[in-house]
């Protein structure tokens, strides 16, 4: 009978004996790479904790000893053991397990999760909560090293050390965040490990030890202790206060649990250094862990996708490829991600211009700023970051970028319903808060070609902070090479039909829905003007005025809260003209409530933002019009 069967939650897994615990790891990277195969998901990283996964609820009393994961992409196995094997394929799907990590998921999720680097902050709160209120029970935060590249994980270590609190962080050392992990703490770790004289010396200390009396012992231990500290990534660790454990090989079970139940009873701040492979067990993902971090369904034999695409490229290949079309044009142009090179697919760009290219790894605040000071130098940056990351950085693009007029540009995918990863990854709030910062023009295209026009634009305007903003989706049609693509004068709007009953104020992805919800109306004798109003701000005044005073209805769609959003700013300005007779105004978008994951195109019709949904909302506005109500509606 096969473990897994029998192993539902962490107290099964402390019934068995340490001789089956490597069967367990065996059987839990199966079902992983079974369930990833079939469903699609977040792969590498579950397979390389696999033995700390089990480790760590084998030892600690889980649920009462509380475990911070660091974002989802690591905790699928966890999953697996808390009770939610058998729902495991239902992940990321509608109404199914969540693809990251949820309070109100599982009492075993300590703590939501889907940005990096924020667990070892949550849990030294936790810890401190354990304390302050007389508590008794072991707290761990496990992050990745990839997101050792984010300021916060410092700020955490920095304000937990020194403090002899039982704390014990575990840092997943494997080289990797979702592309090859970069920067100085990258090298240093890595470096360190894999130097020859530091390993010489620590198996000759340890065999030392070994033989020596107990007469000696305290003479070896500072032996030991000044070796690590000259020559192991522990002597930054334990500058900040922490005591170094490790490394310790990740995948050895047997050792995992020898170390980790020494840890448990030195109550005090402990980091505990694991070595790890990402795609441990998948030989595909092992040898190529930054493609394999997540993976479309596909042939677990062959490694080839099962899943038929649509033909049509997706926006960032399409944005990727436009990117280096004008950096050939332009030598001042470059790009900048943060940690997310195929994401967004500056990875092409990498391979054009490598020169131009710059990784800042999860540290997106640093990349706004670092944009900023070579925005300062006539250099003209394209920071590509995804638009529900790029809110980190809120503050480094208000008193870094726009408060000083530098002409960065922010190029935002993933805008928008982001799919399957949920409210974590969806980016519903960029709209809102750009269109908030003063000098900041907030662009949104409605197709590859538009994105790739607005770039360009941007880069030959360089007058000032640009936004433009696409979402995880294929463009609606092929995307002919830059030169081919026609220009767009600044601040225009474009009339894309015309009709006396309503106008449809719609921005980048709701344009098209716009037009069919338009055509189909036209059937039902309602006839409907549709503005593609890519300048979100500033926008086209002259086209703006026309259309709000020649029709008695006004509807704005937005792919975006609709709480501050583009509606609501229209709403203002529509009321600023002080019209004799104010037209019916309604805003659509995504409602002010947090969506929950599912395929991309089912969950824009749940919340009404396809042209059945725009549709419905015309005719709702359409029949309450009232040539003197000047009240307005918002809401999809």
């Amino acid at each position: 009978m096969p473990l897994l069967d029998r192993v539902k939650y962490p107290e099964d897994i402390r019934r068995l004996g340490r001789d089956e615990l490597n069967q367990l790891v065996d059987e839990v990277r199966a079902r992983h790479i079974d369930v990833v195969s079939q469903k699609g998901g977040h792969f590498g990283a579950s397979l390389g904790v696999a033995e700390l996964t089990v480790a760590l609820h084998y030892v600690y009393d889980t649920p009462r000893d509380q475990i911070v994961w660091d974002t989802g992409h690591q905790a699928y196995i966890h999953k697996m053991l808390t009770g939610r094997n058998e729902e495991l394929p239902t992940i990321r799907t509608q109404g199914g397990l969540a693809p990251f990590l949820r309070r109100d998921e599982s009492e075993y999720d300590a703590f939501g999760a889907g940005h990096a680097a924020t667990s070892i902050s949550a849990a030294w709160g936790m810890a401190v909560g354990r304390d302050l209120t007389g508590e008794d029970f072991n707290v761990l935060a496990v992050i990745g090293d990839g997101a050792m590249t984010c300021g916060l994980a410092y700020e955490a270590l920095n304000n937990a050390g020194h403090t002899e609190r039982d704390f014990v962080v575990v840092l997943n050392d494997n080289d990797m965040s979702i592309g090859p992990a970069v920067g100085a703490m990258n090298k240093y770790l890595t470096g360190m490990i894999t130097n020859p004289a530091y390993n010489k010396v620590r198996n000759l200390v340890r065999d030392v030890l070994h033989r020596t009396p107990q007469v000696m012992e305290e003479m070896v231990v500072r032996l030991e202790e000044s070796a690590k500290h000259l020559l192991t990534p522990g002597s930054l660790f334990e500058e900040l206060g922490f005591r170094y454990v490790g490394p310790i090989d990740g995948h050895d079970v047997n050792a995992l649990v020898d170390t980790f139940s020494r840890v448990k009873d030195m109550q005090r701040t402990i980091l505990v250094h694991v070595i790890t492979r990402k795609g441990k067990g998948y030989t595909r993902a092992e040898d190529d862990p930054w493609t394999w971090h997540a993976a479309a369904p596909f042939d677990p034999a062959t490694g080839q996708g099962t899943k038929k695409g649509r033909g049509l490229p997706r926006y960032q290949k399409v944005f990727g490829k436009g990117l280096i079309e004008l950096a050939d044009r332009d030598p001042k142009v470059v790009a900048i991600t943060a940690a997310m090179p195929d994401g967004t697919s500056t990875d092409m760009f990498s391979e054009a211009h490598p020169d131009r290219y710059f990784d800042v790894g999860i540290a997106e605040g640093h990349g706004v700023t670092f944009a900023a000071g070579l925005a300062t130098q006539g250099v003209k940056p394209i920071v590509a970051i995804y638009s529900t990351f790029l809110q980190r950085a809120f503050d480094s693009i208000v008193h870094d970028v726009a408060l000083q007029g530098l002409p960065v540009v922010f190029g935002m995918d993933r805008a928008g319903i982001a799919g399957e990863d949920g409210p974590t990854h969806h980016g519903g709030l960029d709209i809102a808060y750009m269109l908030c910062i003063p000098g900041m023009t907030v662009t949104a295209p409605k197709d590859g070609s538009e994105m790739l026009a607005l770039l360009r634009l941007a880069t030959e305007q360089n007058d000032g902070p640009w936004s433009v903003r696409w979402p995880r989706e294929a463009v609606p049609e092929e995307v002919p090479s830059l030169d081919d693509i026609e220009r767009i004068e600044p601040y225009t709007w474009e009339v894309l039909r015309s009709g006396a009953d309503c106008v449809i104020l719609a921005t980048g992805t709701m344009v098209l829905p716009s037009v069919a919800a338009a055509e189909a109306l036209d059937v039902q004798g309602i006839r409907c003007t549709v503005v593609n109003c890519r300048f979100l701000k500033p926008y086209d005044r002259t086209v703006f005025e026309q259309m709000v005073r020649g029709h008695p209805a006004v509807l704005t769609v937005e792919e975006a809260q609709v709480s501050n959003g583009f509606g609501a700013f229209m709403t203002r300005e529509i009321h600023d003209l002080e019209l004799a007779a104010t037209p019916r105004v309604a805003s659509m978008g995504m409602p002010d409530e947090f969506i929950e994951h599912g395929a991309r195109d089912a969950l824009l019709a749940a919340i009404g933002l396809d042209f059945d949904g725009i549709a419905t909302k015309v005719k709702r506005v359409v029949a309450s019009h009232s040539p003197v109500d000047s009240r307005s509606t918002v809401g999809a």
